[in-house]
């Protein structure tokens, strides 16, 4: 059986709001109504963990009524945290984010180190895994950095931004839950067609 890690759809830019409470746009909430009512694989599921942001809560909220199970919010699956430089623009965002994955074992201006984050990730997948039937799919939604930091560790590759999703969110890529092999590279949710997990 398979896991899938979903990053969020796009998101309402407010700066004016903390990033962490930023909800779905209009876009990214149709993308995964599509999904939900067209997608195969999304009633195949048997356990879904979202991050506890705002956008990945809603993201989760809306497969799981597809699949008929209740999301579970895990704190731990959050985004990098990036409060110390507050909103960024997009070009500026762009460079941070650069520089996060360029230097994992450095703070970008007060961010949560690459390393860290991964250290987190990893930490909050294993254990949503420990006791999990491998029998039972699972999806876990969350955010494009630290799901790109999952990638990696479970590929065995080092940190580096060559791993991260294209398109700016709602992609997702699966892994094998008996040897936590990765299958595919980030794939579209309107793309991903698999009919059995």
């Amino acid at each position: 059986m398979l896991a899938l890690y979903l990053t969020h759809p796009q998101v309402q830019i407010d700066p004016a709001v903390p990033v962490p409470l930023w909800g779905l746009s209009p876009k990214g909430r149709e993308r995964c109504m599509a999904a939900a009512a067209h997608a195969p694989w999304v009633r195949q599921l048997g356990r879904i963990l979202s991050s506890a942001e705002t956008k990945a809560v809603e993201t989760a909220a809306i497969l799981a009524e597809a699949a008929g199970v209740t999301p579970e919010a895990v704190e731990a699956m959050g985004e990098n945290d990036r409060s110390a430089t507050g909103f960024l623009t997009p070009d500026l965002f762009e460079a941070a984010a650069d520089q996060f994955f360029a230097a994992p074992e450095e703070s970008y201006r007060g961010w949560e180190r690459a390393v860290d984050a991964q250290a987190r990730i990893v930490g909050a997948v294993e254990a949503a895994l420990s006791g999990h039937d491998p029998a039972v799919p699972v999806l876990f939604v969350g955010h494009g950095a630290v799901g790109t930091l999952l990638k990696c560790h479970l590929q065995g590759a080092p940190i580096a931004r060559s791993g991260d999703q294209p398109g700016g969110g709602g992609n997702l890529f699966a892994f094998r839950l008996a040897d936590r092999q990765v299958l595919c590279d980030w794939t579209p949710i309107e793309a991903w067609q698999e009919t059995s997990l």
